[in-house]
């Protein structure tokens, strides 16, 4: 589920998005039932990657200087099933589905996996009702109820896009693991989780939910978040209210000033009426549970040339994040790249959407309905150098993807990241500064 009328307005950069809208339930599906009144879907997807890091990143217990190969993948597999009630009073739908994810090889390049993960788990476990024509102030389904296990995305991910965070074998001696695919991140879905959304697809609309994760590594905070937008065709305005309620004592050591963290942010998305035009940006406002006040904000503007072949699009985006602002569930709501900044730095190297200044450049062309090719280049900078951080760098990252038919995708990647500062002198790789050379390799499919 997806908490948000995003409409982006920009091509589609692959895997990253690829794979959120598999995880959703958004991709396509197999139909095995349907009557007038009752449907019944099967949802089968499935992603495999194949890896190499020439360098080594120094966050966790099993990090090595050495380069990493290594392998992810993961299918998850499931039903979702409609009851229509009448027209007046609306229909109910269910979702059921699991998750079977491994690494093998050596682990990832920063040590959060070791190769060894195996796991088959539960992902999603949903019911809601939505109202039909009962409430016509509302529009057509314009009160929709839901509980359960079940992904929830806010805007386009800036602050929360599923609960992704896929820590394997490699911190605390496995205490955290969730089965490993650290990549790919199949795991999403909160685990307890109660929504009321109202209002439809334009004009004003909002959401209050509460969300409870049990992924230790975000050390298991239940959440209160509320939203409002107004959705027009070309724009979207917002603003997002979130509290953090609890968090786990046995792990709150890792997150141990988000209990009691409030979140006010207002954010904007559109075209403002011109037609080849994107424009985004956000503004996020954070009192901490310890009392300090943290922000982080972006502006984006993009430009598609769609006079020109391949329809060209361009954008840059500048980011910022005050050195103890707390990022929450942010990821790739969008696109890749969205919030997952940098192949290596997002994943692996670092700045994590913390302390850290962040400049990018987006390059995509579609020279046929098939494949695309993209590039998305940044500079990053530590914003406060008190404690000896210094994640100061520069990344490359070329892509192709190839949508081989309705159910089957393909994506190389190279990338080359080269940071300011080694381990040894407050980066985070091992081995010395010089740049390292990234490639993967992901396919996937969905039915």
């Amino acid at each position: 589920m997806t908490i948000s009328r995003y409409r982006p307005m920009l091509p589609t950069l692959a895997a990253g998005t690829v794979i959120s809208l598999a995880l959703s339930g958004n991709a396509s599906a197999l139909e095995i039932y349907d009557t007038a009144r009752t449907k019944i879907n099967l949802n089968v997807t499935g992603v495999a990657g194949v890896f190499h890091s020439q360098k080594g990143y120094a966050q966790s217990e099993t990090a090595e200087a050495k380069g990493r190969d290594w392998q992810e993948g993961f299918i998850k597999y499931g039903v979702d099933v409609t009851q229509a009630l009448s027209p007046t009073a609306g229909s109910l739908y269910a979702n059921v589905a699991w998750v079977s994810s491994a690494t093998w090889g050596q682990g990832d390049a920063g040590g959060f996996t070791t190769g060894d993960e195996r796991r088959t788990h539960i992902e999603d476990l949903a019911v809601g009702w939505k109202s039909g024509d009962l409430i016509p102030a509302l529009g057509r389904d314009g009160l929709d109820v839901s509980v359960g296990r079940q992904r929830i995305q806010v805007g386009d991910g800036f602050l929360i896009s599923g609960d992704s965070l896929n820590v394997g074998d490699g911190l605390l001696g496995g205490e955290l693991d969730r089965g490993g695919a650290y990549y790919l991140a199949p795991r999403q879905a909160f685990a307890r989780t109660a929504v009321v959304k109202l209002g439809g697809d334009s004009g004003w609309r909002g959401d209050l939910m509460w969300l409870e994760s049990d992924n230790p590594a975000q050390a298991k905070p239940a959440m209160a978040v509320g939203t409002l937008e107004h959705v027009s065709d070309d724009n979207t305005l917002g603003a997002t209210y979130l509290k953090v309620l609890d968090t786990d004592n046995d792990y709150a050591f890792l997150h141990p000033d988000r209990d009691g963290t409030k979140v006010y942010s207002l954010y904007g998305h559109g075209n403002a009426g011109v037609e080849n035009l994107f424009l985004s940006g956000q503004y996020a406002f954070q009192e901490k549970g310890n009392g300090a006040a943290e922000n982080a904000w972006y502006l984006e503007m993009g430009w598609t040339f769609d006079e020109l072949p391949g329809s060209p699009y361009a954008s840059y985006r500048f980011s910022r994040f005050s050195d103890g602002y707390d990022p929450l569930f942010y990821g790739n709501g969008r696109a890749l790249g969205t919030w997952f900044q940098g192949e290596v730095a997002a994943n692996y190297a670092g700045p994590f959407e913390t302390n850290a200044r962040i400049q990018q450049i987006t390059l995509s062309v579609t020279p046929t309905e098939q494949l695309s090719l993209g590039m998305l280049a940044y500079r990053f900078d530590t914003l406060d150098r008190d404690q000896g951080q210094n994640l100061d760098g520069n990344e490359i990252d070329l892509y192709a993807t190839w949508t081989i038919n309705d159910h089957w995708w393909v994506m190389p990647l190279v990338g080359r990241f080269d940071p300011d500062a080694s381990a040894s002198n407050g980066g985070s790789q091992l081995g010395g500064s010089g740049a390292n050379y990234y490639t993967q390799l992901l396919a996937g499919f969905n039915f």
